[in-house]
This record gives C-alpha cells, structure tokens and sequence, in this order.
C-alpha cells in the first residue's frame, strides 16, 4: 500500500470524472487538456491504481476510479461550500442541527416556528438521522441525541418517561376515558420488544403470578418511536411512547395519557455542541431556546 502524501491531481481527477472528459475538464480548471491528463497520470501512480480506461475518443471510469471519484466528489463539495460560506462571512447566520428522525417529525420540527420568529436571521439546516454523529464535524454545530442520561450531566436537556397513550377514537360512546383495566381490550403498541410495557404493568401491580400471553396483545411492534406514535393516533391501538414525542399530539388533543404509575426509565435527550462552536451566538440562542422548550414540557409532564 502507497500511502497518499500529496492532494495534488484530486480536484483535476474529480472534474474528469464528473464531465467524462479531460478536454471538459480543462476548459473548467482552465487548464489544457495535456495538463489535466498528466495530473491524473500522476496520481495513479502515486495511488497504485487505474483510474480510467482511456479509449481514443474518450475515458471511463474503471470500478476503483467511480468509488474514488464519488467520495472525492462529496469531500471537495462540503469544502467549495465551507470557502464559500467563509467568503460570505455567514456561519454565524446558519444554524445546523443533526437529529433523530422520531425526534425532528415529532417534536422539534413543529416548534422551529417558534425559535424562527426569535431570530429570523438564522438559516436553520437540519439533518435527521439515527446514525452516531461527529459533533466535532464542520457540518454540525448542536446535536440531539437519544441515549441513557444521567441526572445532573450538563448535556441532559429532558430525562424521558414512557407514557401509554391512546386515540379518544377508541372510547367507547360516553366512555370518557381508558384505565389500566382496559389494557386488555386493545393491542398494545410496542417499541421492539414488549419489555417496556411488563415493566409498566408490573410497576402497576397488574401482572399476577407468571406473565399470562393471552391476556395482553403484544402483536404490534415498531422499531421507529415516531412511527408507533402515530400508528396510535391512526386508533390501532395503546402505544407506550417517550413523552416528548407523543407530546405534541397529546396538547392536539390526538393522543391522551393513560392514568398510571411509569415504570423507571434510564434514557432522555442530550444537547451536544461543536466544541469549536461552542462560543457562537446562534449556538446560544438555540441551547436557550430548547431548554426552555424543554422545561416547559417537563412541567406538563409534572402537573
């Protein structure tokens, strides 16, 4: 293996392969065609390998060359971007927040209105992913992450509880809300695994003796919090969900809480930050914000 000591011949080999032609290529860089050619000849050489197959009339990607042209193509286009933004003096004007997808459909989305008409000069970006994020990325100035938290951690912004909630379509006529003793009579809406809900009905003193199957339907299962969330506004069952997710639908009047104990639950929500960024405005602005969005939530979960 050769490693790679000079970037030099990247930006001509991803323009080559982004036109298919080292004479388009040239007239882009500004260069001659000769020029180009000779840059990508030479960083073949220095990475092993082939990265077209030249015909008389024009140049092909070889299999190596299009996996190296695609990673080189996405690296230079965050980097013209980054210059770009530095020319313009704007990254204090855009805010970029990575998050879960529950999370972003189900809580922060239909709240930006209210941190926009804040500070309407902030471009907000956000990126919605349940993938481990590089909080030290250039990409990324705040992060939300759902995890296991602690309380006391600076990062905590909200320790969850699970609630079971359900859709007023499921009352029966002048049926003015479910109870525990209800459970039974609708399928109960899991996250994965029906553990979550055991523990609820154990915290709740309604399992007797060893867990009965045919008592409780445990058929329905999702692997998405958002998903499940909405799969009870539909009525297809009791779901037992984060409360910041089903928050929104339950002060709709989509969801309603099931009176009942929660079971003790170690996981919440974290506000991780750039380190580089941490001293900007907007990431100020937005750590405000969102923790006093979550304090309020907390507080109706306390009422």
């Amino acid at each position: 293996m050769k490693p790679l000591r000079s970037l030099s011949g990247l930006v001509d080999f991803e323009a080559a392969a982004r036109w298919g032609s080292f004479k388009l290529a040239a007239q882009e860089l500004h260069k001659t065609p000769a020029a180009v050619s000779l840059q990508v000849k030479q960083l073949e050489e220095a990475l092993g390998f082939t990265l077209f197959v030249r015909h008389p009339r024009h140049i092909a990607l070889t299999a190596k060359g299009q996996e190296l042209a695609i990673t080189v193509g996405r690296m230079l286009g965050e980097l013209r971007a980054r210059v770009a933004a530095l020319q313009r003096g704007d990254d204090e004007a855009v805010l970029r927040i990575s998050t879960t997808h529950s999370f972003a459909i189900k809580w922060l989305v239909p709240r930006m209105p209210r941190f926009t008409k804040l500070h309407p000069e902030l471009d907000l970006r956000i990126d919605s992913n349940d993938t481990p994020v590089d909080i030290e990325d250039d990409a990324v100035d705040v992060a939300i992450r759902f995890g296991p938290v602690r309380d006391g951690d600076p990062a905590l912004l909200f320790h969850e509880r699970l609630v079971p909630v359900y859709s007023p379509d499921l009352l029966a006529p002048g049926e003015p809300e479910l109870g525990l003793a209800d459970l039974a009579r609708f399928p109960l809406l899991c996250e994965r695994s029906p553990e979550a809900w055991l523990q609820l009905l154990q915290e709740n003193r309604a399992l007797k003796g060893r867990y009965d199957k045919g008592k409780y339907d445990f058929s329905r299962v999702f692997t998405h919090w958002g998903v499940l969330a909405q799969a009870a506004v539909a009525g297809q069952g009791i779901a037992l969900v984060p409360y910041g997710i089903a928050f929104q639908d339950i002060l709709a009047g989509s969801l309603r809480v099931l009176p009942c104990r929660s079971a003790p639950y170690g996981s919440g929500y974290k506000l991780l930050v750039n380190p580089h960024k941490e001293a900007m405005t907007k990431v100020r602005y937005f750590r405000d914000w969102i923790r006093a969005e979550m304090d309020e939530m907390r507080h109706t979960l306390e009422q």
